[in-house]
C-alpha cells in the first residue's frame, strides 16, 4: 500500500502562529484554498483511489479539489486530527511551540507516557491514529491519500515508518500542503519513499513571514 500523508492547507491560525488544535477549527486562507487547489495536478500521476481527511474542517477542505477531479469522496475518519494542544490551546509565544513539539517528539522517541500539559499521552494518540490507518488499510486499496496535520503527521511517520525516527522527524519541515509518502501496511510496517517539505505547488505557495510550529523544524 502507497500512504501519502499530506497536511491541510494554511489556515488563518498558521498565520497567527497558534497552536489551534481544537475541534472543528478553522477554515483555510486564500493562500491555503490555492495550495489545495494545486493538489489535483500536483498529484495528476498517483493512481489514488481513496481519499480520506480527520474530523477538523481545514484537512476537509484541502481535500475537496482532488476529490472532485479524481470523482471521489473524501471520507472523514475519526482518529486522525491533530495531536490536542490541550492547556497550550492558541498561544503564540515560542516557548509554548516548544513545549508542544518536544512532547510531540518525545512520543516519536517511544516515551509515551510523558503528557501535554492538560491533554493526552502518547499512548492515546497512537492508539487512536494506528487505528485510523489501520481502517485506511483494511479498505484495501493501493494508493490512499489522507489530509491530517503537521505534528499528527510528524510523529506518526516518525515513529512507525522504520527508517525515520525522532531526530529525522523533528528537523525536517512539513510546510502546508507537504507530503510524508509511505509504503507498507500495520502489519509488515512503513517505509519512507519521500518527505516533501515544501508545499505541493512549490515555493511559490509557501509562506515564509510566518512561525509554523506544527511545520517548522525543531533544533
Amino acid at each position: 500500500m502507497r500512504l501519502l500523508l499530506i497536511r491541510h492547507g494554511q489556515t488563518p491560525g498558521n498565520v497567527l502562529g497558534q497552536l489551534d488544535t481544537a475541534f472543528p477549527g478553522p477554515g483555510l486562507t486564500e493562500l491555503g484554498e490555492r495550495q489545495a487547489a494545486a493538489l489535483p495536478g500536483s498529484l495528476a500521476n498517483e493512481d489514488i483511489t481513496a481519499i480520506y481527511a480527520s474530523t477538523l474542517v481545514r484537512t476537509q477542505l484541502t481535500a475537496a479539489p482532488l476529490a472532485r477531479v479524481r470523482g471521489l469522496e473524501a471520507i472523514v475518519l475519526h482518529g486522525l486530527q491533530e495531536i490536542e494542544a490541550g492547556a497550550l490551546e492558541k498561544r503564540t509565544d515560542h516557548e509554548s511551540h516548544h513545549r508542544y513539539m518536544s512532547t510531540v517528539f518525545d512520543w516519536t522517541d517511544g516515551k509515551l507516557d510523558v503528557r501535554m500539559p492538560g491533554a493526552g499521552d502518547g499512548h492515546e494518540f497512537f492508539a487512536r491514529y494506528d487505528a485510523a490507518i489501520a481502517k485506511v488499510a483494511a479498505a484495501g486499496d493501493e494508493t490512499v491519500v489522507v489530509v491530517s496535520h503537521g505534528a499528527a503527521i510528524r510523529c506518526w511517520a516518525g515513529r512507525r515508518a522504520m527508517d525515520v525516527g525522532r531526530e529525522f522527524a523533528a528537523t525536517h519541515q512539513l510546510q502546508n500542503t507537504g507530503i510524508v509518502a509511505l509504503e507498507g501496511d500495520p502489519e509488515m510496517g512503513w517505509r519512507l519513499l519521500h518527505w516533501d517539505q515544501s508545499p505541493v505547488g512549490g515555493l511559490a505557495l509557501a509562506d515564509r513571514t510566518v512561525e509554523d510550529p506544527t511545520g517548522d523544524a525543531v533544533e
